[in-house]
């Protein structure tokens, strides 16, 4: 450590942490990131196999045309120079299969009603009510529309109390729309009669704006970020693994590593999920009941992923993603057992050129449940065993006999592949059983899910997926609700008003 003492110490590096050090020490904050892995990102970092690199979490992102949300806030953040992108299909971003027959999402407010009206010919009105309810949502948040507020408030309490199938079912009563509306679910792991309207509202308004992937690897968006604090005189060390958040009888006062270091500051931000946050702490301040309700908080699905690399020119480049439903109600997904045939991926292919031709690597995506893989939970990376390697083979292959059905030939094109489970998301990235996107917000339960960026500890504070929303634009609003306990909400907005 180049210093003992820091304005405020983050803990973790994911989006959030990256955000948030980003926007305190462009601030003239004394920053300290603490990243306990070799590589830092959380969920933007990738990895090599095969010499391809391959995302672990950021597939594609939305909005990033001028004057779009996250153009704007990429702007702000100086990633446009550094992150390159490639915009998928505009007549169809999404390609969804559901129960047999296919359907397209298409870019542009008005092009997604055409496309989709095309197969619902009778439903016309339907699909205008649908886009203009979603663009009331969207826009009566001030914080996605980075509007001056009064108070921190990101969404109405009516779009957290109403479950996102009760809010298609208003919409149309056409039940194959309704799955077909709800076709993109994996986005958010969303579950029947539970995930809040505003999930689903701001990620669909978010893609129909634009759709792109990045080209190269999400973790330019870390490395950039990354650059940028330590030009502004912050901190980001690797391989430092906190243990413990020390506290007094009032506050937190200094993080302990393993290595027993102690590094003390003025405040500190967790980007570790709450629950793993909450076991470094060992205070009085946090009190039991407040405890007990974060560790009993629900966490959503996880998943096992197939990273595959193809022959070359085996097969064209899809600039579309492609999800597949067997049967037409899309939210069984998530009910598959242990042992149950796969009847539900995302699959798509990954960017690592611009205006590419063939395809060069991919990635097949399908909810697993940590029950499948709890035999090993005492087990570490690389060390897990030949039975565990077996079982990550067999689900392989049957993986692309599922994806040989939609895609014809697609096996005889793949050179090799490489695979993940839910105890690989949990070893890197902190998430309790490897969850895809941590706690399930629940419309039923909607203060009791909906995590704060402030705990009991009065300059102890936290960031990421957890708070607000996930994904690249619900972590960096978070982010900034985070920053705002520091700079104020409205000065961070006019900040991103100047850069424009």
């Amino acid at each position: 450590m180049t210093n003992n003492k820091y304005d405020i110490v983050i803990l973790g590096t994911g989006l959030g942490g990256l955000v948030c050090g980003y926007m305190l020490s462009k601030n003239g904050f004394k920053v300290l990131l603490l990243e306990k892995n070799a590589q830092i990102g959380g969920c933007l970092q990738t990895f090599k196999r095969f010499g391809i690199k391959f995302d672990t979490g950021m597939h594609y992102i939305g909005s990033m045309m001028e004057g779009q949300i996250l153009n704007r806030l990429f702007h702000y953040l100086n990633l446009l120079d550094d992150v390159k992108l490639s915009r998928l299909d505009e007549n169809g971003y999404d390609i969804l299969s559901i129960g047999g027959e296919q359907y397209r999402y298409a870019s542009g407010y008005d092009h997604f009603v055409d496309a989709l009206h095309e197969k619902f010919p009778g439903n016309r009105k339907d699909l205008e009510t649908y886009i203009r309810r979603l663009k009331e949502i969207a826009n009566a948040s001030p914080l996605y529309n980075l509007r001056k507020v009064e108070n921190h408030v990101f969404i109405e309490a009516d779009y957290i109390k109403t479950s996102i199938n009760d809010f298609i079912a208003s919409t149309t009563d056409n039940y194959r729309l309704q799955n077909v509306l709800a076709g993109n679910l994996p986005l958010y792991a969303g579950v029947r009669d539970k995930t809040p309207t505003y999930i689903h509202a701001l990620i669909n308004n978010f893609y129909i704006q634009s759709a792109w992937r990045i080209i190269g690897g999400s973790d330019s968006i870390a490395t950039s970020l990354a650059n940028s604090i330590r030009a502004f005189g912050g901190e980001v060390l690797t391989r430092q693994e906190v243990t413990e958040i020390i506290c007094n009888h009032t506050k937190a006062t200094g993080v302990r590593l393993k290595n027993g270091e102690t590094i003390e500051a003025d405040y500190f931000i967790s980007n570790i999920h709450p629950q793993a946050t909450i076991k470094m702490l060992d205070t009085h301040l946090i009190r039991k009941a407040y405890r007990s309700r974060i560790n009993d908080l629900e966490n959503t699905i996880a998943n096992f992923t197939l990273y595959i690399k193809f022959k070359e020119n085996a097969t064209p480049y899809l600039n579309y993603n492609y999800y597949y439903y067997e049967n037409e109600d899309v939210w069984t997904a998530n009910d598959r057992k242990p042992g149950d045939p796969l009847r539900s991926y995302l699959f798509m292919h990954q960017s690592a050129e611009p205006n590419q031709q063939w395809g060069q690597s991919a990635e097949m995506i399908g909810y697993m449940k940590f029950d499948e893989v709890s035999r090993w939970a005492d087990t570490t990376v690389g060390h897990r065993g030949d039975d565990y390697l077996e079982f990550k083979q067999a689900t392989a292959e049957h993986y692309i006999d599922v994806l040989e059905k939609s895609f014809p030939g697609i096996r005889s094109a793949i050179d090799c592949y490489e695979t993940s489970t839910p105890l690989t998301y949990r070893d890197y990235t902190a998430t309790k059983d490897g969850s895809m996107y941590g706690i399930i917000r629940d419309k039923n339960f909607p203060t009791q899910t909906l995590v704060s960026q402030r705990t009991k500890i009065p300059n102890l504070f936290m960031t990421g997926q957890n708070i607000n929303s996930h994904g690249i634009l619900g972590v960096t609003i978070g982010a900034a609700l985070t920053c705002a306990e520091f700079l104020g909400l409205n000065k961070i907005i006019s900040e991103i008003e100047i850069n424009e």
